[in-house]
């Protein structure tokens, strides 16, 4: 604690501090609570404007040479070493001699290499309570780019179920996760969903069009009018490019809505345009981007973007589907889009990866899973037909949608995470 009795808790990313919203959220609960807060991750993006603003909270931002995306495995390696050499000397400094001591550490996982061993080595030297907050596993991501076979991985794995021995306390995404944590660390984690922040919020019908068109003024040319009533459908994905996400799936099943609705213009059919919108940064974008300017698409219109907070938000409240296209690398964490994009009263479509997705997504009530970009197409045009008047699965999933997202992230962490640091001795 601080002199005057005050809990102190260094929030620790390493990624792009402005793209890890939950970590933000943290930060923003605990100052809230009375906590004095250092927020350390990545220079990149800039966090959420109340932070900024926030005097409770102090961002420390770590130097990060730009992540491209390696064409090899080897190259892929020497930039990971690259990287890790760097962000620990930083961390360290930082941890050990330049923060006043926290009363917490708290630490978001992946990455694990390093940082779960130096928050370990921190916490220790500095008397300080550890609690690392478990978004999926470090190893599974590894093995998306080496093969779970891979020494590295095999590595991964042993060193993570050590460093979890070393924290006084974990929260995770999803219960499945709980589950194996329980089973393969011997440790007992709290349970914490991500539910949507106070911003996602429903847009009441009449107003989408209108909003749409102001949210995307600015950030991509349109060739519509929105408030026109035969405005294309608007389908919204987000995602940080990373190797856990499907964007082949997204393209074919893009080409072969396409090609139907081409081929049956003008006869009668009732399915409109398609507005599909990508936003999001990271180091698959440009690759990605490059595929799509080579594809020759006439009614299913793509485009990436990058949207602040505020906006991505009224993009959720006033699109017309989501599409999550989340292939977990564990099968035990859960998209964080899903969460925002209920809370928007937003129904989506997901990439059926397991039955951990069933935590969250309902099929039929709330959303439907697909397997395949078939069953993607598929959905797009029984969910759009004679739109914009809404098709009765699309009126049923926003009920149900309207039915489940009813808690807010405030308050969930007020119950399951508060007491972790406001009630221990």
């Amino acid at each position: 604690m601080t002199r005057n009795g005050t809990i102190r808790v260094a929030v620790i990313v390493l990624g792009d501090l402005g793209r890890s919203p939950r970590m933000q959220y943290h930060a923003r609960a605990l100052a809230a609570a009375g906590a004095e807060v250092d927020l350390i991750g990545e220079a990149g993006t800039p966090v959420l404007a109340d932070l900024r603003a926030n005097s409770r909270i102090t961002c420390h931002r770590l130097g990060a040479a730009p992540r491209r995306a390696a064409r090899t495995q080897a190259g892929f390696l020497i930039s990971a070493t690259g990287r890790v050499v760097r962000q620990s000397a930083q961390l360290l400094v930082l941890l050990l001699a330049k923060l006043r001591r926290p009363t917490f550490l708290l630490v978001q996982t992946p990455p694990a290499l390093p940082v779960l061993l130096l928050a370990a080595i921190a916490a220790k030297l500095r008397r300080t309570k550890l609690i690392i907050d478990w978004h999926n596993f470090g190893y599974a991501m590894l093995a998306l780019r080496l093969g779970s076979s891979h020494w590295l991985v095999q590595f991964s794995r042993l060193y993570e179920q050590r460093m979890a021995r070393q924290a006084t306390a974990h929260l995770c995404v999803s219960r499945a996760m709980c589950e194996q944590l329980r089973r393969e660390c011997g440790i007992d984690p709290t349970l914490f969903y991500d539910e949507p922040a106070d911003q996602f919020t429903p847009v009441p019908s009449h107003m989408r069009a209108h909003l749409l068109s102001q949210v995307l003024a600015t950030v991509v040319f349109v060739p519509f009018d929105w408030t026109a009533s035969h405005r294309p459908a608007v389908i919204v994905t987000s995602t940080s490019w990373t190797a856990d996400e499907d964007f082949d799936l997204l393209l074919e099943a893009a080409q072969r809505t396409d090609r139907l609705l081409t081929r049956t213009a003008g006869q009668g059919s009732t399915v409109p345009d398609l507005f599909v919108l990508i936003t999001g940064d990271g180091p698959l974008r440009p690759r990605f981007e490059e595929r799509l300017r080579s594809l020759d698409l006439r009614r299913v219109h793509l485009h990436t973007m990058w949207l602040e907070g505020d906006d991505y938000a009224r993009l959720l409240g006033s699109a017309d589907l989501g599409v999550c296209l989340h292939r977990s690398a564990s099968g035990v964490d859960l998209p964080m889009k899903v969460a925002d994009m209920f809370g928007a009263g937003l129904p989506v479509c997901a990439l059926n990866y397991g039955p951990c997705l069933g935590e969250r997504i309902t099929h039929g009530e709330n959303g439907l899973l697909f397997s395949g970009a078939d069953e993607l197409a598929a959905q797009w045009l029984e969910l759009f037909r004679g739109f914009p008047q809404p098709s009765p699965l699309l009126e049923r999933l926003r009920r149900g949608v309207a039915t489940a997202s009813s808690r807010r992230w405030s308050q969930n962490w007020k119950e399951q995470v508060a007491p972790l640091f406001f009630t221990q001795g």
